[in-house]
């Protein structure tokens, strides 16, 4: 029964932990989406050929902090802008106000206010270019914002580590105490501390991994929720966060498990036959 409810136990800090380890690398891929789909705007001079835009979209390939570039020409983005205000305004101005545009996504770890003057000054320089737009504002907010997460998680992390070893360390204790006469039994007639110790580590292992498979299957079945609710999370859900999240699972499960069995059983050997019944 004692097993058990370690088991049990177990299982729910494993669920607690795996969420936050879960939520930690999900916040990471989402930071990157964000960061990603934020656009630079590279506007061209009207003399520049669909030719000279498509050699300029190839230069800017080669360059580190590209990783997306679509070429908007005039005709397109006056279709565009045509659909979004319900009226033509080459009709009544008598020729396309727009110009052609690049949309560059930029690489995740260039999307800060620094990294964007530079490559925009860079943009500049280019004769074909006549103007760099893109919302610095927004990067700030957004990179400001998702620092804030960060912060969170990491002290959730943090925290709910401690609460989670309290929880599993007290069940272990417990247990090993309702047998500590059997401890000083063995201890009498000769046994090692590490034969003593064997059967609570070898229950702690079978814990451990029995608890992590069930927490495992507790947050497969919320991602599997999750999917069906929203099928274009796998962008940011991936299966490198899956497999990440059932280690740390695994991995916490062993460690603490293990650890507190440890702990708890070289308590009781280290006691004397008076002061097990003080306790």
């Amino acid at each position: 029964m004692q097993v058990v409810t370690l088991c049990i136990s177990t299982t729910m800090v494993l669920v607690l932990l795996g969420l936050v380890v879960f939520s930690v690398l999900t916040a990471h891929n989402l930071s990157n989406y964000v960061k990603e789909n934020l656009t630079v705007t590279i506007m061209l001079g009207d003399t520049v050929s669909v030719n000279d835009a498509h050699r300029l979209c190839r230069d800017l390939y080669h360059r580190p902090y590209a990783r997306n570039i679509d070429y908007v020409s005039k005709d397109q983005a006056l279709k565009e802008q045509s659909e979004a205000m319900g009226s033509d305004p080459s009709e009544f101005l008598g020729v396309n106000p727009f110009v052609a545009t690049l949309e560059l996504q930029l690489k995740s770890d260039y999307a800060n206010r620094d990294s964007l003057r530079w490559i925009a000054k860079e943009l500049s320089s280019n004769p074909k270019v006549t103007d760099v737009a893109y919302q610095e504002d927004l990067m700030d907010k957004v990179n400001r914002n998702l620092k804030k997460v960060n912060l969170v998680l990491l002290v959730l992390a943090v925290l709910l580590t401690f609460i989670s070893y309290s929880l599993v360390n007290n069940t272990v204790r417990l247990r090993v105490y309702s047998q500590r006469f059997t401890i000083h039994t063995m201890k009498l007639v000769g046994a090692s501390w590490g034969f003593i110790r064997r059967p609570f580590m070898w229950t702690g292992t079978m814990v451990g991994i029995i608890a992590a498979l069930l927490a495992c299957l507790i947050l497969g079945g919320g991602v599997w929720s999750l999917f069906q609710y929203e099928p274009n999370l796998t962008t940011i859900i991936t299966w490198q966060v899956l497999v990440a999240t059932a280690a740390c699972v695994f991995l916490f499960g062993l460690i603490i498990t293990l650890f507190c069995s440890y702990i708890s059983v070289n308590r009781f050997l280290r006691m004397r036959a008076r002061d097990l019944y003080k306790i």
